[in-house]
């Protein structure tokens, strides 16, 4: 039936239009009804040292909803401005945690967020990782996580509080991407708004340089926004989150956020055609070629639709293949921060 359906659109609606980078972008920005908002009264809530990083547990409002949660990370003893990364938490349907999926507080993990990060990241906090390499990372929450979460009523029963709420929010996800659609923005808008404020702000701190941006799954969905429509980010690098729209349809549609589909985009352009928007800026995309949320044929679609775009500034996409499951690990973390070293220091 999708197939068919997908036969009657393209008829009708006619190939999705090649705009040139800054009209794609700015169109895809107002068709996602991308929100202008800005980290306000920001606050150090705390600060602790860790071996040998320093970090900053930071609080901002948007204007709506709790205070925003962040950490901020950087080397223990390091002097002057430090080239900035944006470290962007992962979907991976777990609502309960955002940032500290990727970043360390002065407590430490959670047994679930340990989990996670065996199952996906190398078992290691990629934030803090990478600010050990010399850089000055932001991980902070965003909409629907984390601090950002919503009171849900989680019933008893077995396992963790934690594990329940994110069972619960999992059905939870299409209110609110509808209440977002019945606002004239999108969930992607929403999310894309609060990591444009984050990145706003982490270039308005004097101990920080160039800024660039990192995510996988979801947070490859953001690191893509969030370079296509802030042209001061230097760097991206999505891992894992990289398809064409229609090798998604009919197989794998459903094992998606709706962030990935935000209203009005495919018939402005395809998913790739939208984060290579930034041509000639640099870019990273990591392909995992196991990956059970992506086909393979939707991944080569992707890195072809991408190299077109990149046809002037073929020495500014690079594109790494592994034969790996849906992850972020520990090998292409190093490629990543290798890349990010060389463009944004």
């Amino acid at each position: 039936m999708f197939a068919e359906l997908a036969g009657v659109a393209a008829a009708q609606f006619g190939p999705t239009p090649a705009l040139p980078g800054v009209e794609l972008r700015a169109a895809a920005r107002d068709a996602m009804g991308v929100l202008d908002l800005t980290a306000r009264d920001v606050r150090v809530e705390r600060t602790w040292t860790d071996g040998d990083l320093r970090g900053e547990e930071l609080s901002w409002t948007v204007g709506f909803g709790p205070r925003t949660g962040a950490y901020l990370l950087r080397p223990r003893d390091a002097d002057g401005p430090l080239p900035g990364v944006v470290a962007l938490h992962c979907h991976s349907s777990m609502k309960w945690a955002g940032k500290d999926k990727i970043a360390d507080g002065p407590e430490g993990p959670s047994p679930e967020v340990r989990r996670l990060r065996d199952a996906v990241y190398g078992g290691r906090a990629f934030a803090g990782a990478l600010a050990r390499r010399g850089f000055a990372v932001l991980a902070h929450d965003v909409l629907a996580w984390g601090s950002r979460r919503f009171p849900l009523d989680v019933p008893d029963g077995p396992g963790s509080e934690p594990d329940r709420y994110d069972a619960a929010a999992r059905e939870h996800e299409h209110v609110v991407a509808k209440h977002c659609a019945a606002l004239g923005t999108s969930f992607a808008g929403v999310v894309a708004g609060e990591d444009l404020a984050a990145a706003a702000y982490l270039r308005s701190r004097p101990d920080v340089g160039p800024v660039g941006c990192a995510g996988l799954s979801g947070g490859g969905l953001r690191a893509g926004l969030l370079g296509a429509f802030d042209p001061e980010i230097r760097a991206v690098v999505v891992a894992a989150m990289m398809s064409s729209y229609r090798d998604l349809i009919g197989t794998h549609v459903h094992r998606h956020t709706w962030m990935l589909y935000p209203p009005g985009l495919p018939r402005l352009g395809d998913w790739p055609d939208l984060v290579a928007s930034r041509a000639p800026a640099p870019l990273m995309v990591q392909y995992a070629l196991r990956d059970e949320l992506f086909p393979e044929a939707g991944m080569r679609r992707a890195h072809a639709v991408i190299e077109e775009r990149y046809r002037g500034a073929p020495e500014a996409y690079e594109a790494v293949f592994a034969d790996v499951p849906h992850s972020f690990d520990v090998p292409r973390q190093e490629q990543a921060f290798d890349w990010l070293a060389a463009r944004l220091t």
